[in-house]
């Protein structure tokens, strides 16, 4: 027994829309069945490819890439290493990210231990100050 387009939504958290897009630009691994009545059956395996498309999207691969991940897939057997190649790009590309993003942490922690220091002693208001407000006061916001 196969599951409507409506229960793979609820379970996949992706609109029936997304689900139609996703189908019509080619980003499933299985072409979804149909019912006599043209209504579309989709399999625990359509779910759990969706689920690892919608975490591809989350760490911000191009739908192109998905899209020539889901073509090498089809193809089946013999072109692995062009799918592992494809995913240890995207890997690389996401650690990079995560460096910039640990980077940006270490500085807005920084930023909150100055404004809890001067909050909690009461000099906050000196903590930006324009050149125009105190000449020669340095900024440190």
């Amino acid at each position: 027994m196969g599951l409507s387009i409506g229960q793979v939504a609820e379970r996949t958290g992706l609109s029936v829309h997304a689900l139609r897009f996703y189908e019509r630009e080619g980003l499933l691994a299985d072409q979804v069945r149909r019912e006599s009545n043209g209504r579309r059956v989709y399999s625990e395996d359509d779910v759990g490819w969706l689920a690892m498309c919608i975490k591809f999207r989350s760490s911000g691969m191009p739908l192109d890439t998905i899209r020539q991940y889901t073509e090498l897939v089809r193809k089946g057997a013999g072109n692995e290493a062009d799918r592992l190649a494809l995913l240890r790009s995207h890997q690389e590309h996401i650690a990079a990210q995560i460096e910039e993003l640990q980077e940006a942490m270490r500085v807005i922690t920084h930023k909150v231990t100055i404004y809890e220091e001067h909050v909690a002693a009461g000099t906050a208001s000196c903590l930006w100050t324009t050149p125009n407000e105190e000449p020669g006061k340095e900024l440190s916001a």
